[in-house]
């Protein structure tokens, strides 16, 4: 059964938390891929940041629905859901949009289990470790490459 090291890209585009989302946009493009894996100073896998973040800066504001009761109103969705929503949508650098709750698989995990996990979880960049160490990603067409090779 092949395993996450079989499928994944080893030559890893990764941003920082300091890239300018212009400049991530343009490296996305360039290298034709749908996200980057996001590091710190010390090349620690802290996030994930996909073409999603990208477009939800130019998504419509919601206004949180909310109900009078007397004179108190209440929101029926949380007003921290709505300042992050906020923060995404005007944010100028990498770390106001990227997403820090992220997904990991090791080098050994089977090729149903990565693909399992994309598909329940809607993830399109999954950052492969070895131990804690960053060592490639999978994307969707690394997915679809290896259902065309027949493997």
């Amino acid at each position: 059964m092949l395993k996450a090291k079989d499928l994944m890209t080893d030559n890893v585009i990764a941003v920082t938390r300091d890239t300018p989302v212009r400049e991530l946009a343009q490296i996305l493009t360039n290298n034709s891929i749908s996200g980057a894996p996001v590091l710190d100073n010390q090349q620690r896998l802290i996030g994930v940041v996909t073409e999603s973040d990208l477009i939800y800066q130019n998504k419509r504001v919601h206004i949180p629905t909310a109900i009078a009761i007397l004179d108190a109103f209440f929101f029926l969705e949380s007003p921290d859901k709505m300042e992050k929503e906020m923060k995404k949508m005007a944010g100028s650098r990498v770390e106001d949009i990227f997403e820090t709750d992220i997904v990991t698989v090791q080098q050994d995990t089977g090729l149903d289990e990565v693909a399992t996990l994309m598909a329940e979880k809607h993830i399109h960049t999954l950052p492969v470790l070895d131990g804690d160490k960053l060592v490639g990603v999978i994307g969707k067409s690394d997915i679809i490459r290896t259902i065309a090779q027949g493997n």
